[in-house]
Order: C-alpha cells, then sequence, then structure tokens
C-alpha cells in the first residue's frame, strides 16, 4: 500500500495516531495540575516504566494539555553526562521570561531572575557545565550559598512567587529522570518539599525507568510520600488493537484477525512495538485488509530494523564484560533472574558480578524489579541479545 498514507509513527517519543488505553493517567496528572493551580494540595507526578511503553509521549501529551490552561512548562531532558544545574539554569531563564510575556519583568520575575543569577554564578564553581546568561546582578544572600539544596529551594521559591503573581502554576517537566545523580536528585526533591508547603504554584511532572523509585527512596526518606508515582506498562489487549487498528480505519483499512493475533503475539502490547509492526504490515501489504501473511513478514522487517538501530544503539555502548553480563541474562531466559543464577552462568561470584550490574543500572539497561532479581528494561532485548548471539556463532 502507499507508504505515503502509513499512518504510524513509530520514533523516540512520537505521539501515536492513537493514544490508546491512558486516558485515566492523562485525567489524573491534569487534576493534580489544576488542584495546584487552585491553591490546593496535590503532590508531584512521576511516570516510571520500561522502554518503549510510552512515557515521553505521555509527559508531552500532559504538557501540552496544561499548556491549553496557559501552564507554564519548563521541558528538560536529563542526558547522562550533564549537571541538574546545567539543564535547569537556561530552562527556568527561558521559563522566567515566558511570564513576563513581553513587559519588562514584574517584580517577582525580576527577583527569581536575580535568584538566578545567583544560583548559576553560585554552583558554577562546583558544576562547570553551567551555561547562562543573565543581564541582571544577583540577589545578595537568595540562591548564592553555594548549596545545591539550599539554593534550588530559595529558586524554585522565588519562581512560584512569580508564578503566583501572574496567577499561574510553573511545571517542570523531566524525561529520563533516572540519569540525575542521587545528590542532586536529593536537592530537587527537597525543593519541590518546600514549594509546597508554601502551597506555591510549582511542580514536577517527570518520567523514568524502573529503577527511578529505589533512586527516589535513597535519595529522601519522604520522597515516596512526596510524589505520586504512576506505573506505565504495556497495553491490554483492546487497548493494543485500538492503537494498531485505529489509525488504519481512519485511512479505510482493516487487520485480519490472523494479522492482529500475530502482531499482538509479537508486541507483547508494547506501544512502541505495536507502531514498528503497523509500519511495516501497512509497507509490505499489496491491499486490505492487512493479512496474516503480512504480519509475519512484517515481523521479520521489524525484528531487523529493530536489531539495527533500537537494540543495536544501546548494545554497541556496553563493554565486553556489560555484554557478556546480558548475554547470561538471555540465556535463562525473558526474566527477572536471580542475580546467583546469573553469576553462576557466567562461572562467577555474586560478588564479582555486582559491579558490572551496577554498571548496567547505572547505564539503564537493566533494573531490579525485587531484591535479589534483575530485568532488562527494554522489552524483547532478549531476543536481540540471543540473535545477535547466534550470529557470532557464540
Amino acid at each position: 500500500m502507499d507508504p505515503r498514507l502509513n499512518p504510524y509513527a513509530p520514533g523516540a517519543g512520537n505521539p501515536p495516531p492513537e493514544l490508546a488505553g491512558r486516558d485515566s493517567i492523562l485525567e489524573r496528572a491534569q487534576i493534580a495540575l489544576d488542584r495546584i493551580k487552585a491553591g490546593r494540595a496535590s503532590r508531584s507526578f512521576i511516570l516510571y516504566g520500561l522502554r518503549g511503553v510510552g512515557k515521553t509521549v505521555l509527559l508531552n501529551r500532559i504538557r501540552l494539555d496544561a499548556e491549553a490552561k496557559q501552564y507554564v512548562s519548563v521541558w528538560i531532558e536529563a542526558p547522562e553526562e550533564r549537571s541538574l544545574p546545567a539543564l535547569l539554569a537556561p530552562a527556568l531563564r527561558a521559563t522566567l521570561l515566558k511570564l513576563s510575556r513581553g513587559e519588562a519583568l514584574r517584580d517577582g520575575a525580576k527577583r527569581a531572575m536575580r535568584a538566578l543569577a545567583g544560583f548559576a554564578k553560585a554552583l558554577k564553581v562546583t558544576y562547570s557545565d553551567i551555561e547562562v546568561g543573565i543581564d541582571l546582578d544577583p540577589e545578595p544572600g537568595v540562591a548564592d550559598s553555594g548549596d545545591l539544596e539550599n539554593d534550588l529551594s530559595d529558586l524554585l521559591g522565588a519562581i512560584g512567587e512569580a508564578a503566583a503573581e501572574r496567577d499561574t502554576i510553573v511545571v517542570i517537566y523531566i524525561d529520563e529522570l533516572q540519569y540525575v545523580p542521587e545528590a542532586q536528585l536529593a536537592a530537587l526533591i527537597t525543593a519541590l518539599h518546600r514549594a509546597s508547603q508554601r502551597q506555591l504554584p510549582v511542580t514536577m511532572v517527570a518520567a523514568g525507568l524502573p529503577q527511578l523509585l529505589g533512586q527516589m527512596g535513597r535519595a529522601k526518606s519522604y520522597a515516596e510520600r512526596l510524589f505520586e508515582y504512576v506505573p506505565i506498562d504495556k497495553l491490554d489487549p483492546d487497548a493494543a488493537r485500538k492503537a494498531l487498528c485505529v489509525p488504519a480505519e481512519k485511512e479505510g483499512v482493516t487487520f485480519a484477525d490472523a494479522a492482529i493475533a500475530e502482531i499482538a503475539k509479537q508486541t507483547q502490547g508494547y506501544p512502541y512495538f505495536l507502531q514498528e509492526w503497523g509500519k511495516h504490515s501497512w509497507d509490505l501489504a499489496e491491499a486490505s485488509p492487512i493479512d496474516g501473511d503480512d504480519a509475519r513478514r512484517a515481523t521479520v522487517a521489524a525484528l531487523g530494523e529493530l536489531d539495527a538501530s533500537f537494540f543495536r544503539v544501546r548494545f554497541d555502548r556496553l563493554t565486553p564484560s556489560e555484554k557478556r553480563y546480558l548475554r547470561a541474562m538471555a540465556e535463562l531466559g525473558e526474566g527477572p533472574h536471580r542475580s546467583g543464577d546469573i553469576a553462576d552462568t557466567l562461572g562467577m561470584k555474586v560478588t564479582s558480578v555486582a559491579p558490572i550490574r551496577n554498571s548496567l543500572i547505572s547505564k539503564g539497561m537493566i533494573y531490579s524489579p525485587s531484591h535479589g532479581d534483575t530485568a532488562f528494561t527494554v522489552p524483547l532485548f532478549d531476543g536481540f541479545v540471543k540473535r545477535t548471539m547466534q550470529d557470532a556463532g557464540a
């Protein structure tokens, strides 16, 4: 069929043509933001789950829905090698300029900008990657101590006051929050806690891998009470069917039951994979309905593309010892697996492989669903590792 009309949108964070099965999550997020706007207590919102479940898509959709209400957004994606202050400083500067809306800075926004100037100047010594230019001079004694926890609390407090002056709310959206070092995460948690205690209209909606829950708890013991943790999982069969079939139906194309069954089996209901299989099924089918043979050919094409990009880019950044660890996991099956079983497969002691396991967790490749267990953060990754092993003759 005509690839120009292909409705599917595989890609990192690409909004799917049919966002199925997520209405209740979107509603919960908007209720939380609306309550904060109204001066009522509500917790910051954290989405967590494996790769490919659509966390970034949901984060963006929550942001767009909030911006439609004139709520002010601060968008950050946390890479592995940048400090939180370096990410926050330019994003918060842009936010304060938005709060001004082309006018001369009001008192609240001006004070917040001075606080940001002090924050950047004081912490640039510690975090050398901070780069932000601010025309105003710092306000002495505000966010300029050089202590991240205190300074970030001062800064978010000043930004919350500026938002209140404008009768709006500032929402900090952070994707890949698990990459923020725990000491910096602790400072962010403290700052949000203090803003919440003062009932200031500033909050956070964030997304990350499952290990984020443990990181938050280690950073601050009260984090479990400060945030609403929302698990994002694969779609149930009905939602998965809608995500696959509705986009095609809008183009006058249908899927045969055999095709739906094949795609459901292969994708296991993960939203990203549904988009991949939908795209390849469309491109390979000659006409509607897309049948079982089309779907099976799509499986070959989709796995080939995933192996060359989605899976490969993650695997190639690992050290040889980390790759061997993942191969041992794959040999044991889908998982999760006991750490001792993985060590036995490698012919090593648990204590010897612990540093490798910790490194893989920090790189976002695996996580611990429960004490002593290990699982892949990327669905279907065990299959990729097995295919790689076969190709390498391992």
